[in-house]
């Protein structure tokens, strides 16, 4: 039987961040414990009354952030504030399926209407790698707001 995970990120803005993936992968922002929230509230909104009202200090109410898969397929993301730059290349990152089953010219199509909205929410376009057949199907690198990098393909 396969674990359950949660993938952990460090960041300098934890909200905006998870602003940004929630927005990239469709995910959601949970409520905090014990709210209903109602159809179309503001989970941010509810996570800045809920910390105010059990006495979080301002200062930090931005330590950190979750995001769910609201069909609970995929794993949970998790931010965190940390003090230190992203100063290397990262040794994990994310691959997001932005064209699943196409190939050749289609697919990269795809992958260039993803890359340009994601762009439009704060990514950054790194490189694009064509088609190498039998084994590559071409992929698009990118990096979000904080200098992350993941993969469309």
């Amino acid at each position: 039987m396969s674990r359950e995970f949660q993938v952990t990120i460090d960041a300098h803005d934890p909200r905006a961040l998870s602003v940004f993936w929630r927005d990239a992968l469709d995910y959601a922002i949970p409520g905090p414990p014990g709210a209903e929230l109602a159809e179309g509230a503001d989970p941010l909104a509810a996570w800045d009354a809920f910390l105010e009202r059990v006495g979080v200090p301002e200062e930090q109410r931005n330590a950190r952030s979750a995001l769910e898969d609201p069909d609970g397929r995929g794993p949970r993301l998790f931010f965190q504030r940390v003090p230190e730059d992203k100063v290397a290349k990262n040794r994990l990152h994310l691959d997001i399926r932005a064209a699943p089953g196409l190939q050749g010219e289609e697919r990269m199509a795809a992958l260039e209407a993803e890359c340009d909205r994601l762009v439009g929410l704060g990514a950054t376009r790194v490189s694009r790698h064509e088609p190498e057949p039998p084994f590559g199907g071409g992929h698009i690198v990118m990096a979000d707001p904080e200098g992350n990098e993941f993969c469309l393909d």
